[in-house]
This record gives C-alpha cells, sequence and structure tokens, in this order.
C-alpha cells in the first residue's frame, strides 16, 4: 500500500506546483455578476443577481475608456475596472487598472495583498521597480508596448521618466486586488500608529515623524 501512495501524492504535488497561479477561488458557475446593493454577508465576492436579472451590459464596461485626472501632488492617477465598478468580474478572479501619468508623475510604493500584477505600457516611459522579501530591489524602464510583471504582495512603485505623459495597463489575477500605499498606511492610517513607534522604526526624531504625519490628516 505504501509503495502505491508515495507515487500518487507525489503525483498530487506535482501537480500542485504545475498548477496556474490563482488568486481567488475559482467559480463553480458560468458567472455571478455581483450584487452590489445587498447587505449581506460576503465572502470571497458579492452575492449574485438573480440570473432572470442578467443583462448583456452587465459583461461590458467603459471604465477604462478615459483617465483620472493626474493634477494632483503625485501627478498621477488609477481608474479601476475590479468587481466594484464592473459587476460581471464578481468571481472570476480578474482585474485591470489605467494607470495615467503626467510629466514626473509617481505611483508611489505600494502593494497588491491578493493579486499579481501584469502591467503594459501603451504610452511614454516607466521606470518600473519592486523589492523582494529579501530586501533586493529590481527595476528597469519599461517604454512603449514592453511589459511588466509584479509579484503578489511585493512592495513597487512606477514613475514617469520621460518628457511626456505616460499610460499604463495593469492587470490582476483578483476581482478586487486591494492596495496599500506604504507611505499613507504607515503615517495615515486611523487611528496613528504611535509616533515613537515610527520614530524608533525609521530612527528619527518624533519631531520628524510629526511633521510627517500631519501632511496625511494625523
Amino acid at each position: 500500500m505504501e509503495s502505491v501512495a508515495r507515487p500518487f501524492l507525489f503525483l498530487c504535488f506535482a501537480l500542485f506546483l504545475l498548477s496556474p497561479c490563482r488568486s481567488d477561488p475559482d467559480p463553480l458557475q458560468d458567472f455571478c455578476v455581483a450584487n452590489l446593493q445587498t447587505s449581506d454577508v460576503t465572502v470571497d465576492g458579492f452575492p449574485c443577481k438573480q440570473t432572470s436579472s442578467v443583462v448583456s451590459d452587465d459583461f461590458f464596461s467603459r471604465a477604462l475608456s478615459k483617465g483620472r485626472s493626474t493634477d494632483n501632488i503625485l501627478s498621477f492617477n488609477v481608474t479601476s475596472a475590479n468587481v466594484l465598478s464592473f459587476p460581471g468580474l464578481n468571481t472570476l478572479g480578474l482585474s485591470m487598472n489605467r494607470v495615467d501619468f503626467a510629466p514626473g508623475g509617481l505611483n508611489p510604493p505600494h502593494s497588491h495583498p491578493r493579486a499579481t500584477e501584469l502591467g503594459l505600457v501603451l504610452q511614454g516611459q516607466l521606470l518600473v521597480g519592486f523589492i523582494s522579501t529579501s530586501n533586493v530591489f529590481y527595476s528597469k524602464i519599461v517604454n512603449e508596448g514592453e511589459n511588466f510583471v509584479i509579484p503578489r504582495g511585493l512592495v513597487h512603485f512606477q514613475y514617469n521618466v520621460g518628457k511626456e505623459k505616460a499610460l499604463a495597463i495593469t492587470t490582476f489575477n483578483s476581482q478586487l486586488p486591494g492596495v496599500v500605499v506604504a507611505s499613507l498606511t504607515l503615517f495615515g492610517s486611523k487611528p496613528a500608529i504611535p509616533s515613537e513607534v515610527l520614530a524608533k522604526a525609521f530612527q528619527v526624531d518624533q519631531q520628524v515623524v510629526n511633521q510627517i504625519t500631519s501632511k496625511f490628516g494625523n
């Protein structure tokens, strides 16, 4: 019995390693258009609309057809096509962002806890970088028509190093990948992280921490 079990366990392990990268659970039906109006508790997705009320428009979206204004302190903006703006994505395990950059625009260091990111630069020139859990920094200038990938959960950024506007489309293997912006999380949380904790972590005076947190409304 043991001689049969070992090859079987090895086969299961090999199939697991070779399986496609997944984030969200696999769907159990053709589709489950999100009912965003319900207040029911949700786990790994939103409740489904009744199939009889599903229409063609549930599977089409213009969410990314126009970018948002980049007239802000970071000179960039993100437009999302995730389950919150495109209910047809519910339970399907994917979403997209449109990222617009003015010259010098920065999508600041952040991470996506629930998804790997695959990006395509449609216009301009971006410096893209991420940091591994070994604290190694990987980066490259990505030009129009080129791709980049950010492994799930790692801190990364995109910075427009060109003289013109830049545009990127990013895709995720989650209907709602989530975003944790490093600076906002550390210095703008509600309630605030104690200043003495941040001062010790960054090895700076508490006055410096207070000056930074004040910029985030704390």
